[in-house]
């Protein structure tokens, strides 16, 4: 097939407001000349959000991994964490960076995310929490794992990157585990160019994350944590509230594209779905497909590059408990076979229903 398209289809692209809507809020910041330090724009932000996934003691900080990181240093945690190795290297990077010691636990070939049949093989004695991840916004099998978590008096952190809007038993995501730290990078449902939060189960968490965010400040200025610099600037807070406005409607226009792909490739032979879980909704912020083996992923990757300039990705690949400069290598078969078969189609507002008809037509193609 020949290239049918001059402007590049990419993986993703940011859901954005009307550029004079971002720009009539942030007129009031060059007004007060407050760019951060707890701005007010950072607070209003943080009470719609509250409000909007109903969600308690929300701290926005400055990106996702500075998120999980201040979670980690929040519960005081020093040991290892039992993670899944598919996911980004962020939530690795987040584990080393505070000291602790990351356990791999393979997935559900499935879901996807971290298989909760395996968590208790992994515990040792000197495991201090489970770190699971809503793969793509999938929401994990909350309740066995903070069952285990509990009956093995251990903390939970989810690594809700991928999961604003995506809801368990009719509740954020976001409002499970001690701590849940999530992303508002500029390719999530909802972004602020670059940031992250943190929703903590308890009050005296939350206050624990502000004072941590802030080189450990507390009210007073007084210095009473081991802290750093996680602060959201009033700038990202106020393009956070000019997107906000827009959220729910990018959230039903991705979960139609998804279905649309659904539609469209079901039935395709040598192709699979990532089976979402049926306690919980998924964001649907990403459309992964898994292939029968690698080739036929790769076939499909060049096809679709080459000759119609649209750029899916490999995403997650390679599995991260293969990457030996980080980590010594032990082996997750599940994750890795998956990671060498998994590809995420073009998934994003400004995308066309007839550009996911048209891709779901070139992935078939390709397949025999």
């Amino acid at each position: 097939m020949q290239r049918n398209n001059d402007t590049p289809v990419h993986v993703t692209m940011p859901s954005l407001a009307p550029l004079e809507e971002y720009t009539s809020i942030l007129e009031g910041v060059w007004e007060s000349g407050i760019m951060t330090h707890n701005g007010p724009l950072v607070r209003q932000l943080e009470s719609e959000l509250c409000d909007a996934l109903e969600v308690p003691n929300l701290t926005l900080v400055s990106n996702g991994t500075v998120a999980i990181q201040m979670a980690i240093k929040a519960l005081e945690l020093k040991g290892e964490i039992i993670t899944t190795p598919f996911t980004w290297i962020a939530t690795l990077s987040a584990i080393k960076w505070e000291g602790c010691t990351p356990v791999f636990c393979d997935i559900d070939p499935d879901s996807l995310n971290i298989d909760p049949s395996k968590i208790e093989a992994a515990i040792t004695e000197r495991t201090v929490a489970i770190m699971p991840v809503h793969v793509f916004g999938n929401p994990c099998p909350i309740e066995e794992i903070e069952a285990i978590a509990k009956a093995h008096g251990l903390k939970v952190i989810y690594d809700a990157a991928h999961a604003v809007g995506s809801s368990y038993k009719g509740r954020s995501a976001l409002a499970y585990g001690d701590i849940s730290a999530t992303s508002l990078h500029a390719t999530k449902m909802l972004n602020t160019a670059e940031g992250g939060a943190c929703v903590a189960r308890t009050a005296a968490l939350h206050e624990k994350l502000k004072r941590i965010r802030f080189f450990g400040h507390d009210e007073s200025k007084d210095i009473v944590e081991d802290g750093f610099n996680g602060k959201m600037t009033e700038v990202h807070a106020a393009l956070g509230l000019a997107n906000l406005r827009y959220f729910e409607k990018v959230l039903e226009d991705r979960k139609s594209k998804y279905q649309s792909y659904l539609d469209s490739l079901q039935g395709t032979s040598g192709l699979r779905f990532q089976k979402l879980n049926p306690d919980g909704e998924s964001n649907c912020s990403y459309f992964p497909v898994i292939f029968d083996s690698e080739d036929q992923l790769i076939a499909v990757v060049k096809e679709l590059s080459e000759n119609h300039n649209i750029f899916a990705r490999r995403y997650f690949h390679p599995s991260v408990n293969t990457y030996e400069k980080v980590v010594p290598y032990e082996a997750m078969p599940i994750s890795e076979d998956i990671s060498s078969r998994i590809l995420c189609l073009p998934l994003y507002y400004n995308l066309k229903e007839s550009q996911v008809r048209m891709i779901s037509k070139i992935l078939a193609s390709v397949l025999p």
